[in-house]
């Protein structure tokens, strides 16, 4: 997948640059995918939530078994991670070094795989999806991921493969048929330059899959992430399915970090970094603390102008992550000293609804639906 200078050179033009605001890139009044063209600041079937690698506040996260459950518990989209087997095949995981993933510091017919390498800049030691065949990563099994945290999901340890995008997206099909209702998808594409550079690209075998599955197509529940932007780009002009750009608290997207620009994350959320970002994608999606940003003591009060200023471009926003454990939360939203144990989720989460958002990525989906369910009741009760 070629990365042009001039893809850069123009992104970092119209970040300067203060001009007139910008469509989306995939308006349509009639999609099914959650974008809308009514302007109006928030879907007309109320917010959505998307479970977060599945339901990984209750399962091992990226499995079948936490995306069946987070089907279960009414989520309205599943957000499957993406990265690459030596083969070429796109599966689900957060990172693709996976030795806090999967078992495969245990098996030791794997051993002499273990590999440091840079990814992103960072220097990493573990297993990587990109040293196995399918074949191979299909004989390893999921664990939970942060079991000091969530020793419950530990018990799912060893049980569940690592599932490929197709799976995925067969699971969500099949269980959008039983259920009567269609539960959508959101991609991620994990380290994009870094598959360019060792020749497994993410894009083109993700739009395959997509048009395999008849999911290349406006109407369809699809959404398409990314940290990065040039892959975005790309996929602008690969696939009709909406697209969200990903934007952390600190640093930059890496693919223009490594071309030598200086546009920050912080830069993406200005009016006219949002203007741009609206020439290519459909959402963005902050961090929570952007919008919401937290005082010295850890709580959240007033919200941010990053709402009000990506709905002025034309932009939906979806930020991340719900978390229910205390160590995740404000402090204005935590119940007792326990890092570990379940906080006031529900207030963190009206007090985002409130700000505006239209869509958020949540860990326990059971409790982020709930939550938004209530906050439309309420709000048709005051109207």
């Amino acid at each position: 997948m070629p990365r042009l200078a001039g893809v850069f050179a123009a992104t970092t033009l119209a970040l300067v640059a203060v001009g007139a605001t910008t469509l989306p890139a995939h308006a349509d009044p009639d999609s099914g995918s959650g974008v809308d063209n009514n302007r109006s600041g928030r879907f007309t079937t109320g917010p959505l939530v998307i479970a977060h690698r599945g339901a990984s506040g209750y399962r091992p996260e990226h499995t079948l078994a936490a995306y069946r459950l987070a089907i279960q518990m009414g989520a309205d989209y599943v957000e499957p991670d993406l990265v690459s087997t030596k083969d070429g095949v796109l599966v689900a995981r957060h990172e693709n070094e996976i030795s806090g993933t999967t078992d495969v510091s245990a098996r030791p017919e794997f051993a002499s795989r273990k590999a440091t390498k840079t990814v992103d800049g960072a220097q990493i030691t573990g297993w990587f999806t990109e040293d196995f065949t399918l074949a191979e990563l299909k004989t390893l099994r999921a664990k939970e991921r942060l079991p000091a945290v969530r020793p419950g999901n530990t018990v799912y340890d060893g049980r569940f493969e690592v599932p490929t995008l197709d799976e995925v997206i067969g699971l969500v099909q099949t269980e959008s048929r039983r259920l009567g209702r269609t539960i959508g998808i959101a991609p991620e594409t994990k380290h994009p330059t870094y598959f360019d550079s060792i020749g497994l690209s993410l894009e083109e075998p993700l739009v395959r899959s997509l048009r395999r599955h008849g999911l290349d197509r406006r109407n369809a529940k699809v959404v398409l992430q990314s940290f990065e932007t040039g892959n975005l780009r790309e996929l602008n002009r690969l696939t009709a399915a909406p697209i969200v750009q990903l934007v952390d608290g600190s640093g930059a997207p890496y693919d223009l970090k490594a071309a030598g620009l200086p546009t920050t994350y912080r830069d993406l959320v200005t009016p006219s970094g949002l203007a741009e970002i609206a020439t290519y994608a459909d959402w963005v999606s902050p961090t929570k603390n952007l919008i919401l940003p937290r005082d010295a003591s850890g709580a959240i009060g007033a919200p941010s102008n990053v709402v009000s200023d990506a709905h002025a471009a034309g932009l939906k926003v979806v930020t991340w992550t719900m978390r229910a454990e205390n160590q995740f939360l404000p402090t204005n939203h935590r119940v007792g000293t326990d890092p570990n144990a379940h906080g006031d989720l529900t207030g963190e989460i009206d007090a985002f609804l409130d700000a505006g958002i239209d869509a958020l990525f949540a860990d326990q989906p059971d409790i982020a639906v709930a939550a938004r369910d209530a906050w439309l009741d309420e709000q048709v009760s005051v109207s």
